[in-house]
């Protein structure tokens, strides 16, 4: 979901009308940014406060790649990371996963493995339909064990884009919040629905619905649905001690614009790039009695902070034997405090570009391929801009591209390198980045081998369906990444 999205981030057709009571009745977040501008990499920086670079979610297969967690990756989230529900278990905390997983699909990688108690959704993305024989449709599971498959037992209509999937997944959720209520139980649920991702869906009484086509249809839904979560923790009693944040793991996917790709506002290109438009995310705080209402905040953000802001609010410390990115943003949303830190704008296994203040500087720029743009694959669409969004791999690490993101967001006029301004900036994003790049230790890779051998063939549970598929032969290979 892209920043433009929302109505209360200028979204015209103003459709979203939970989500803008929502940012009405707390704060809205205008400069929040997601760690990767993947689905993949940054799932695993919310859940472990750390950039993907440290945690394993990338690839060094090929310079500056965008790499996620498809069916036949063999990595996933390591062990020896810490995810935000293991630390949360310390404090009495139960944890649930509704929707997608996304941070490796083989049994060591199970979220039930990783500090959850309970799952109802997804370890991959709702691709498909599959044929069983080439690669196996996706499964759903409940805890451990597999309930069905995509298509299959959980019916996604690629020709009218009808699906309940979001149905689901919102009385999950209004199940959950009552269970653990009636038992005086805290809680984490993280509630990572996928119905904006191509293809996009929306159950019947949805579709058709918005003046943005099918895509408005889903935003309608969520925001449908998250007005409903909103409503029975208030109606609970449990809304002043319930902290919820919502926001996106990445911009929206210009790729599948207009029919299925939302709307990143004034930003440049889309998901897959670390333009604006790829990285700066919707996000809204909401506490009622302690954020106070219609609250407006230009704190430089990050879906790490969630990390760190979670385990405060749990009473809880960080882990200090290791990095953590996020910050703690309880200052920002209860005193209205400003917190001065830059924000890293990774690809793969590069640093391409760095956020101080109101200056963002690129050290790398790229868009996609020209092989890759020559066959129609366009991330800003209609939004070329000379020397900018170029389709080679350009370093500018001698002479960054340096733009002042208050008066051109679009990043379209590059500030020129012989003025005071640029001189100024520079030398300060300078400092920040070789602080960064002298104590930076990265993790070991996880998205570089692949293999067919490990799909979603016999998921746990596949028995009982009668769902379980013959496995091909091991044959592992470094995997492809084109973008």
């Amino acid at each position: 979901m892209g920043w433009g999205d929302l109505g209360a981030f200028g979204e015209p057709s103003k459709e979203t009308p939970n989500l803008d009571q929502m940012a009405a009745e707390g704060m809205l977040f205008l400069d929040f940014y997601t760690a990767n501008p993947l689905c993949s990499p940054s799932r695993a920086a919310l859940l472990t406060g750390r950039l993907p670079v440290r945690n394993g979610f990338y690839t060094t297969n090929g310079h500056a790649r965008n790499a996620y967690t498809p069916q036949d990756i063999v990595g996933g989230i390591p062990d020896s990371e810490l995810l935000l529900p293991e630390l949360l278990k310390k404090a009495g905390y139960t944890n649930k996963i509704i929707g997608k997983w996304h941070l490796g699909h083989r049994p060591q990688f199970h979220p039930l493995k990783h500090g959850f108690d309970e799952w109802f959704g997804s370890p991959n993305c709702h691709f498909g339909p599959y044929d069983g024989r080439e690669r196996p449709n996706i499964p759903m599971y409940r805890d451990w064990e597999m309930v069905g498959r995509y298509y299959e037992d959980f019916k996604i209509d690629l020709k009218t884009g009808e699906a309940n999937l979001t149905q689901l997944y919102l009385q999950e959720a209004l199940d959950f919040i009552s269970k653990q209520q009636a038992s005086q139980q805290p809680f984490f649920l993280y509630w990572a629905i996928d119905a904006t991702h191509a293809p996009v869906y929306a159950s019947k009484q949805f579709l058709g619905t918005s003046q943005r086509g099918l895509y408005g249809d889903a935003v309608r839904e969520i925001d449908d649905s998250i007005g409903k979560i909103l409503k029975h923790l208030q109606q609970l009693g449990i809304s002043e001690s319930t902290f919820v944040f919502f926001t996106s793991d990445n911009g929206a996917a210009l790729i599948s614009a207009p029919k299925q790709g939302g709307s990143n506002g004034p930003f440049l290109c889309g998901k897959q790039t670390t333009f604006e438009g790829g990285m700066r995310e919707p996000a809204i705080a909401w506490w009622p009695g302690h954020i106070p209402a219609g609250g407006v905040s230009h704190q430089l953000g990050s879906v790490m902070d969630l990390f760190s802001t979670s385990l405060s609010l749990a009473g809880l410390q960080p882990p200090s034997d290791r990095q953590i990115d996020g910050i703690d943003l309880l200052p920002v949303m209860l005193q209205g405090k400003l917190i001065d830190r830059p924000i890293f704008y990774y690809r793969g296994n590069e640093l391409m570009a760095v956020r101080a203040g109101l200056y963002k500087a690129h050290y790398w720029t790229w868009s996609n391929s020209w092989e890759e743009h020559s066959k129609g694959i366009d991330f800003c669409p209609g939004q070329s801009v000379a020397g900018v969004t170029t389709h080679t791999q350009e370093e500018h690490t001698y002479l960054p591209l340096l733009f002042h993101l208050g008066r051109d967001p679009g990043e379209k006029y590059p500030l020129s390198f012989a003025s005071e301004e640029y001189q100024r900036a520079m030398e300060r994003i300078s400092g920040l980045v070789q602080q960064h790049k002298a104590t930076l230790v990265p993790g070991q890779p996880q998205l570089n081998v692949c293999d067919q051998a490990v799909m979603n063939w016999a998921p746990p549970g596949c028995e009982k369906l009668g769902k379980c598929l013959k496995a091909p032969e091991s044959d592992p290979q470094k995997c492809s990444w084109p973008h």
